[in-house]
């Protein structure tokens, strides 16, 4: 058989492709990553006091945000929104999981802070438990706003053994320069000394600094560090005293964890306004029990079931255990129990 130049060249170029592809259709298909498994939740990294921000090139600081730590975990047809302790709380904040549904994004883990900020743009924790509804308030729900700041899952991977700096690359395209109810908590180029000296001066309740070269890390450690313009923690409510204006609060009686039980550490009496006083009275009375929830015995004290946690921001202890200048911020439910201080 005579063959043309040209007729002889597609020939021979179909031979050698049908070849080929006989060779590839006889391998076995490449393996394909697996996905990661999305978690089901995920215990928040936690930052650790220190008393002065860590220095260097290898941190990143943001502003210490005043108001709930939430992950919101988008997942196919639903979103979920826990509580550092682990609740589903997604009905208390249905516009950010509204806002939620909205980003581009198939399944994805964001951790961050709730909050309402004022006119000041700062976030007050009052003003969030009020938005929550447990006192009146003209605050509307759709005043709170969720500053990610993390991303620990995204689209079929689990992003944790990533370095923070990168797992930070991976979010801000997502929600940098939102105005919904899902934004970004903003890095800020500063150094760390001038940027705390300025965050007390605004008055915020202090900065955040995060090693960019760590992952994430369940618990507490010190890759995560926070400082605080003044110290703050969470108490439990175990009674109160009443004040000497007829129907208003004259001090909240505290307690911390200890070993598994309450243990009574001081009072608070100052931090809320006429009308608040009022109102927590009311609440108050509506918990009294004639058994105490901590060893202790005072005179015209009304013991309340521990069922309520006072964000309290004080000085210092004073050598016998109790709180020094203590002052009342804002209140919350014992059911997520994780931020109560313990001994």
């Amino acid at each position: 058989m005579f063959y043309k130049p040209k007729e002889s060249i597609r020939l021979f170029a179909g031979l050698c492709v049908n070849g080929l592809m006989a060779k590839a259709s006889s391998k076995k298909p490449r393996d394909v990553a697996p996905m990661d498994p999305m978690p089901a939740r995920v215990d928040p990294c936690l930052a650790t006091l220190v008393d002065k921000p860590p220095i260097g090139p290898d941190w990143a600081y943001e502003v210490k945000w005043d108001g709930y730590r939430l992950s919101v975990h988008i997942e196919p047809g639903r979103v979920r929104i826990l509580t550092r302790g682990g609740y589903d709380w997604t009905e208390r904040f249905p516009t950010i999981a509204d806002d939620a549904r909205r980003l581009a994004v198939k399944t994805a883990i964001f951790d961050g802070e709730a909050v309402v900020l004022d006119e000041q743009g700062r976030s007050d924790f009052g003003m969030l438990q009020r938005a929550l509804g447990r006192l009146p308030s003209a605050v509307e729900a759709g005043a709170i706003v969720l500053y990610a700041f993390d991303l620990l899952y995204l689209d079929g991977r689990d992003l944790r053994r990533l370095p923070f700096g990168e797992r930070r690359r991976l979010l801000e395209p997502l929600v940098a320069g939102r105005e919904g109810a899902v934004r970004l908590s903003e890095e800020v180029q500063a150094d760390g000394d001038e940027f705390f000296r300025v965050a007390c001066e605004h008055g915020l309740e202090g900065i955040i600094a995060k090693h960019i070269e760590k992952p994430y890390r369940s618990g507490r450690g010190e890759w995560w560090q926070k400082i605080t313009c003044k110290r703050r923690d969470s108490f439990v409510i175990v009674g109160f005293e009443p004040s000497t204006v007829p129907g208003h609060l004259g001090r909240l009686l505290l307690a911390a964890r200890k070993d598994g039980e309450l243990v009574y550490v001081g009072g608070c009496g100052t931090g809320w306004s006429h009308e608040l006083s009022r109102e927590l009275r009311n609440l108050l009375e509506g918990m009294a029990t004639k058994i105490p929830a901590v060893a202790l015995r005072r005179k015209g004290a009304v013991f309340v079931e521990p069922v309520l946690v006072a964000e309290v921001e004080y000085r210092a202890w004073t050598d016998d255990g109790k709180l020094r200048h203590a002052s009342f911020k804002g209140i919350r439910e014992r059911e997520d129990e994780a931020g109560v201080y313990s001994l």
